[in-house]
């Protein structure tokens, strides 16, 4: 898909999303290597959009598999239309039943999961396997044997390889440790908080009608807010929405009414808005 790391970088700018060199790098590498992507970082930095701009890019499909407590191989690879196989065998009740299994466990039956579509065609795909850490370890097994050989074996079809190996993005909040034989097939990315000159390229590019004056403002105070012992700190996902609520209400400065009337917006705990509203100095920034 890419030529080079500034390829990358340039492409995935065309969609909206502004990549660092270490992300462009791993992207490019995943790419001419043909290796999945494990990306992990907190929640709102972009984990998921790097895997939607690189599908934009590359005129994929995305093709998403949203992790859970409780997700099972049916729901991840594959599982057989019940309802419709037993409407097959009421309307063919003089059929024996290997002629009946013959016909009920056939293409026309199958319900494909996230996996197995992934693996099928010869069209362009992205497969996201989303918040992977939530996912139960035997889910992971799972994953191994997808991941390692690109084909899944349906016992009542047979085996089902790739003819196009899909590009793969996993992410991970880190909310549990992922097993070191699933991160041995993957390269590793680990996306933080960006630095202050590319979250003001950020919100420039999100929210190109906020002043360069107030665009400055809410990166520091932004910044000076992740620097404090918050339950959770804001992302780069609430910057945004901050920017974009101080457009909405016509603020032209940030002054302490303003800060303290919005917090809400970007910090999502009572304590946290306590905390902010009594530590926050606005003078100081």
């Amino acid at each position: 898909m890419f030529t080079s790391v500034d390829d990358v970088s340039a492409r995935l700018a065309e969609t909206g999303y502004l990549a660092s060199p270490a992300v462009a790098t791993t992207v490019f590498l995943a790419d001419r290597l043909g290796k999945p992507l494990l990306v992990e970082g907190p929640a709102g930095v972009g984990k998921t959009e790097l895997a939607k701009a690189v599908a934009a890019v590359a005129g994929a499909r995305l093709v998403r598999l949203q992790c859970y407590e409780g997700v099972d191989e049916s729901r991840a690879l594959y599982e057989w239309n019940h309802a419709k196989q037993l409407l097959r065998i009421s309307a063919g009740r003089d059929e024996t039943w290997d002629e009946a299994r013959t016909d009920i466990f056939s293409e026309e039956f199958l319900l494909p999961r996230p996996l197995l579509t992934a693996i099928r065609g010869d069209d362009p795909k992205v497969l996201l396997i989303d918040e992977t850490d939530k996912a139960d370890v035997e889910v992971e097994g799972l994953l191994l044997e997808v991941l390692s050989d690109f084909q899944v074996t349906v016992p009542e079809l047979g085996t089902v390889a790739a003819t196009r190996r899909p590009f793969v993005v996993l992410t991970s909040n880190a909310s549990r440790e992922l097993s070191e034989a699933l991160r041995r097939r993957c390269l590793f990315l680990h996306i933080g908080f960006p630095d202050e000159e590319l979250e003001r390229r950020i919100v420039r590019l999100k929210v190109p009608e906020l002043t360069e004056a107030l665009t400055e403002s809410v990166v520091r105070v932004v910044g000076a807010l992740r620097a404090m012992d918050l339950r959770k700190v804001p992302s780069v996902a609430e910057t945004i929405d901050w920017a974009r609520t101080l457009l909405a209400l016509g603020a032209d400065t940030l002054d302490e009414q303003v800060v303290r009337d919005s917090l809400g917006v970007i910090l999502k705990h009572q304590d946290d808005i306590q905390k902010a509203a009594a530590k926050l100095d606005l003078d100081a920034l």
